[in-house]
C-alpha cells in the first residue's frame, strides 16, 4: 500500500511514523491539528492568513492513522498526544500555540496538560464535539472494527473520504485536501484513513479540555452539528460563534478563525 502523493514539498516524516508540513521562522510555534478522518491539508484555505500574518513557526501533522502518517495503532487521544508532543520537542519551539478542529482540539487540551513534555502557552479549539451519546460512542467502536473499504476508482475513494471528513460539497475532489485523503490500495484505492481511529472515542471530553494547564479557547460555526455555544461555555465562559459556518469553519470561514486564533496569540 503506497501513501498518498505529497504535494507539499513542505513536509516530511518523522522517527514515529508522522508525516508534516512546516513553514515560517522565529522562536514561536503554532500547531495546527486535524479532526477525524481529515489530514493536514484541510488547512489549505487558513495557512495564506498564517503564511501573512504569524510571525513564527507554523506546523502541522497528519494525525496517526490519517493522510501521510503511518497507519499503526494504537490510536488512543494519549497516543496522539505523545506524537504531537514529540513533533514539537523536535522543533525546538519558543512559544507554543495549539490551534486543533474538532477531535484535534481535544488532543491539544491534553498536550497542553504539561504530561507529556511541551510547556503550551495557549489553545484554540473549534469544532470539538463536548457531549458524546453512548449510541454515538458505540457507534464510534463499531466503526473502528470494520475493514477499510477498497474503491474501484479514485474518484469513489475521494467522494466518501470528503463525505467522512465533512468537506462533501465544500472541498473540490482535485484540492489538496482530498488528494492527501486517498491512497492506492491492493486493486484499488482506500480512504487515507484507518477505520480503527474511531477507537480513540471515548474519553470525556470535557475531562480532556479541563486538563489544559494553559488557557484554552473554545469556538465553533453557528450551523456546526457537532456542538452548542451552551455546551461549550460549560468549559470555556467566554466561547465564542462563527458566523454563517459549520463544523468546517476553518474551510468555510477562515477569515473569522484566524481572527479567533490570532486574537489570543498577542
Amino acid at each position: 500500500m503506497r501513501p498518498a502523493p505529497d504535494h507539499d514539498r513542505r513536509g516530511s516524516v518523522t522517527e514515529r511514523g508522522i508525516w508534516a508540513a512546516r513553514g515560517g521562522a522565529g522562536d514561536r510555534l503554532l500547531v495546527l491539528l486535524h479532526g477525524m478522518g481529515a489530514n493536514a491539508a484541510v488547512w489549505e484555505r487558513l495557512l495564506p492568513f498564517i503564511e501573512r500574518s504569524w510571525n513564527g513557526r507554523w506546523l502541522a501533522p497528519d494525525l496517526r492513522g490519517h493522510g501521510r502518517s503511518v497507519r499503526e495503532g494504537p490510536y488512543g487521544i494519549g497516543v496522539h498526544a505523545a506524537d504531537v508532543a514529540a513533533l514539537i520537542e523536535a522543533e525546538a519551539p519558543g512559544p507554543i500555540t495549539l490551534v486543533g478542529h474538532s477531535f484535534g482540539g481535544a488532543v491539544a487540551a491534553l498536550v497542553a496538560s504539561g504530561w507529556f513534555g511541551p510547556r503550551v502557552r495557549e489553545v484554540a479549539a473549534f469544532g470539538v464535539k463536548i457531549e458524546w451519546t453512548e449510541a454515538e460512542t458505540a457507534r464510534a467502536g463499531e466503526m473502528a472494527r470494520r475493514p477499510a473499504p477498497v474503491f474501484a476508482t479514485r474518484a469513489e475513494a475521494t467522494e466518501r473520504y470528503l463525505r467522512i471528513s465533512g468537506l462533501a460539497g465544500l472541498a473540490a475532489s482535485a484540492s489538496a485536501t482530498a488528494v492527501a485523503g486517498v491512497i492506492d490500495a491492493d486493486g484499488g484505492f482506500q480512504v487515507a484513513m484507518d477505520p480503527r481511529a474511531y477507537g480513540a472515542v471515548g474519553p470525556s471530553v470535557a475531562g480532556l479540555l479541563r486538563l489544559a494547564a494553559a488557557p484554552l479557547r473554545l469556538a465553533a460555526g453557528e450551523r456546526d452539528p457537532m456542538t452548542t455555544l451552551d455546551q461549550m461555555r460549560r468549559v470555556d465562559p467566554a466561547a465564542q460563534i462563527f458566523e454563517g459556518a459549520g463544523h468546517n469553519a476553518h474551510w468555510e470561514t477562515p477569515d473569522q478563525v484566524w481572527a479567533f486564533i490570532s486574537g489570543g496569540t498577542r
